[in-house]
């Protein structure tokens, strides 16, 4: 291998070389393509030790981590790394990057601690939990729908109850704040009289932003406890889903609405039916309401949820 590769670097044709040395074309570049790879691979490019002035003078690291030591101490301000890279490049006219100052700074020690963002809302994990009747859990989410006559979009939040499937109460609008999520779960509440009882159902919603203000903490007020899913589980707010799904499907779907009343009625439309009308056979075939209110006469055995 070594004969052809010298003979090639002569000037010699590749082919014709290897066909003399008997040496298939596929092992000789396997064997110098390896060669260049040994020979490339490192652990990285080396330091220079040294940063460029705007002159083109040579500063060494040693002076600069100097420098910086000056800048920390000469106001009695703590600088963070960038700022410190605003003062080198304005005041001493180096050519410098803030990952070189931050570099620069771990190997002083003299690196700020970062702060510690607070939640202004602390997250309550949602936990598995075994559903045996109405009134224990309630799941909560946001779908929007689009208006074309119109060209903006609208948003529909519903409040379902996992047990009878019913959406006890539900929000449509063109904008969708924590405070009118607010008032979804009070309608929930007022239509299901569950201000005075003294076991109130759990609120379980995704991490979108009207669950995750400040706004919607007022929520606690009501008695109830919240719990958000964990990033990227759906499944945990099955229920919901599969219910905005059956919206998208057979409303939302089937429409090319040109105004926002026209939007209005078809999902409330939907939404009477689907309590009212729509069969499921999770609930031994009977609709949302016809199974919460028989239940409650006489309770109906059903399948025990696991969420």
């Amino acid at each position: 291998m070594e004969v052809a590769e010298h003979y090639i670097c002569e000037g010699y044709a590749v082919t014709l070389v290897l066909r003399l040395a008997n040496i298939p074309r596929s092992s000789y570049y396997y064997h110098k393509n390896r060669k260049l790879i040994e020979k490339t691979a490192s652990g990285g490019r080396q330091k220079p030790g040294y940063s460029l002035r705007s002159d083109g003078v040579k500063v060494p690291d040693a002076q600069i981590m100097e420098r910086i030591m000056e800048l920390i101490s000469a106001d009695g301000h703590a600088y963070g790394y960038r700022k410190l890279t605003v003062a080198l490049r304005r005041d001493d006219g180096l050519i410098i990057n803030k990952k070189k100052v931050y570099r620069l700074c771990r190997e002083l020690n003299i690196l700020r601690p970062q702060r510690k963002v607070n939640s202004s809302y602390p997250r309550k994990l949602a936990r598995n939990r075994m559903i045996t009747n109405s009134n224990q859990l309630f799941e909560t989410d946001i779908k929007y729908g689009y208006i074309a006559g119109e060209d903006r979009f609208f948003f529909i939040q519903s409040c379902l109850d996992v047990c009878d499937r019913s959406v006890v109460a539900y929000h449509i609008g063109l904008r969708c704040e924590a405070k009118g999520v607010i008032r979804t779960l009070q309608t929930a509440l007022f239509k299901r009289q569950l201000f005075e009882v003294q076991t109130k159902p759990v609120i379980r919603s995704d991490n979108g932003p009207q669950f995750i203000s400040h706004g919607f903490s007022a929520c606690k007020s009501f008695g109830v406890e919240h719990e958000r899913i964990p990033p990227r589980t759906p499944n945990m707010n099955a229920h919901i889903e599969s219910f905005h799904r059956l919206l998208q499907d057979e409303c939302l779907a089937r429409y090319d609405f040109e105004t926002y009343s026209e939007a209005y009625e078809a999902v409330t439309e939907f939404i009477h039916f689907y309590n009212e009308r729509r069969i499921h056979s999770s609930i031994c075939d009977l609709s949302p309401s016809q199974f919460y209110e028989k239940n409650q006469t006489k309770p109906i055995p059903i399948r025990e949820v696991r969420v």
